[in-house]
């Protein structure tokens, strides 16, 4: 079960997330039959999102990061909302990540999206998502972002991210800097003591008294035959059946979801209230 563990921690100063996601990594392997490469990268990122879509305010916030490849072998999208809905997509990424920016966007739910980006260094998403806060948010923030994928299994995904919040003491910042220092290996933690155990094994002093939010994102896409055909009715009826002449039938393909959608004339006809 995919897990995301929040609190505040070293008092209350520093913020907490703790994320499971294996299952997620291996929903998104079956529906897009990724090899080990691309889904490692398609893992990372979908932990990162799972991550930032729960540190949404607004029950209608969403978050979508985009990488591009510098040699253009490579593009990657995922998304995520308030209540913990993941998705995601890979085109390419058999040989990595060479280069290329990663672009944010964040929606929080009031019609005032915040866009950030930054220049990939690495292809080690905690990294890149670590200059991403530092560049765009400015937010200093430690990052641990583990996927480890077998013979197009996920065996294990997940990580740790602590932020400073303001004012955090010099102290604290040593004590959170220390600490993350057990999750270089981020995977292996996970694939040792799930999300469960990382809150027990290596902050149950700070959590012994409460205080810690749990919610379980999963791998679930927004799209609907009802939002399809709200997509395409602007096209007007003449060029729809046009595309039916000449094709068929009228086919939108969704690429976070793999799934097609076809509409025939009838459909039209319906549509459009003949």
């Amino acid at each position: 079960m995919n897990k995301l563990y929040k609190c505040l921690v070293y008092d209350n100063e520093v913020s907490l997330s703790v994320l499971e996601t294996t299952a997620l990594v291996n929903d998104a392997i079956k529906i897009h039959n990724l090899g080990d490469g691309p889904a490692k990268i398609l893992g990372g990122l979908l932990t990162a999102a799972a991550y930032m879509a729960g540190c949404l305010k607004s029950e209608r916030g969403a978050i979508s990061l985009t990488v591009k490849s510098g040699d253009g072998s490579a593009t990657v999208s995922v998304s995520g909302d308030s209540k913990g809905h993941i998705r995601g997509y890979i085109d390419g990424g058999e040989r990595g990540l060479k280069g290329g920016t990663l672009t944010v966007i964040k929606d929080d739910g009031f019609y005032r999206p915040f866009v950030g980006a930054c220049e990939l260094k690495t292809e080690d998403v905690s990294e890149n998502l670590m200059q991403y806060f530092h560049q765009s948010e400015q937010i200093p923030t430690a990052v641990a972002i583990g996927v480890e994928v077998q013979g197009g299994v996920c065996k294990a995904a997940g990580g740790v991210v602590m932020q400073l919040l303001p004012g955090t003491s010099e102290e604290n910042m040593d004590r959170a800097e220390e600490r993350m220092q057990a999750f270089v290996d981020a995977a292996e933690v996970i694939k040792r003591f799930g999300a469960d155990g990382v809150m027990r094994e290596f902050f149950g002093a700070e959590t012994e008294n409460g205080g810690v939010y749990l919610t379980f994102p999963r791998y679930q896409c927004n799209c609907s035959r009802q939002k399809i055909s709200s997509v395409i009715l602007p096209l007007g009826k003449e060029e729809l059946i046009k595309i039916i002449e000449e094709e068929g039938a009228v086919k939108v393909h969704c690429h976070y979801c793999n799934s097609d959608y076809i509409f025939t004339r009838k459909d039209i006809d319906k549509l459009f209230g003949a």
